[in-house]
C-alpha cells in the first residue's frame, strides 16, 4: 500500500493527455482544476478497485479479473460505461492474440530460417567431403600413375 496519499495520485501527464483527449481543442485547464481531476481519479481508481475486490473475496480469489471490474461498475452504478469497457476489454484481447500471433510466427519463421541454413551448411560439409574425396582418389591416381612409370 502507500505510505502518502501523493503516492495514490495519477501521474500528471497521463491525467493531462487524457483531460486534453477529453475536451475540445481551444479549452484550458487550470493547474488546480487538473490537480482535482487526478485526485478524483485517484479516488475513483481505488473505489473500483476495493468493490472488484470484494467480488473476488467472496468468490474466494486473491487474483481480481475483468468480471470483478466489471460487477463493481455496476454495483458502483456506472452501467453506462460497462458496454465500453466491455468493447475495450475485447480489443485489448485482440490486440494481444495479434500479438501472440506475430509472435509466434516469427519464432517460427526463426526456426525456419535456422533449419535452411543448418541445411546448408551441411550441404556445404558434404560438398566439402566430396570434393576432398575426389581430390584423394586423384591424388592416389596420379600415385599410382608414378609408381608405374618408375617400374
Amino acid at each position: 500500500m502507500a505510505e502518502r496519499p501523493e503516492d495514490l495520485n495519477l501521474p500528471n501527464a497521463v491525467i493531462t493527455r487524457i483531460i486534453k483527449e477529453a475536451l475540445p481543442e481551444g479549452v484550458n485547464v487550470s493547474k488546480e482544476a487538473r490537480r482535482a481531476i487526478s485526485q478524483a481519479a485517484s479516488v475513483f481508481v481505488l473505489y473500483a478497485t476495493s468493490c472488484a475486490n470484494n467480488f473476488a473475496m467472496k468468490a474466494k480469489r486473491k487474483t481480481l479479473n475483468a468480471g470483478d471490474v466489471m460487477a463493481a461498475m455496476e454495483e458502483m452504478e456506472f452501467e453506462r460505461f460497462l458496454q465500453p469497457l466491455r468493447e475495450a476489454l475485447e480489443a485489448y484481447k485482440k490486440g494481444l492474440k495479434g500479438k501472440k500471433e506475430a509472435s509466434e510466427q516469427k519464432r517460427k519463421d526463426k526456426e525456419k530460417k535456422t533449419d535452411a541454413e543448418e541445411n546448408d551448411k551441411s550441404r556445404e560439409e558434404e560438398t566439402l567431403e566430396e570434393e576432398d574425396e575426389n581430390m584423394e582418389e586423384e591424388q592416389e591416381g596420379e600415385n599410382e600413375g608414378e609408381e608405374e612409370v618408375e617400374n
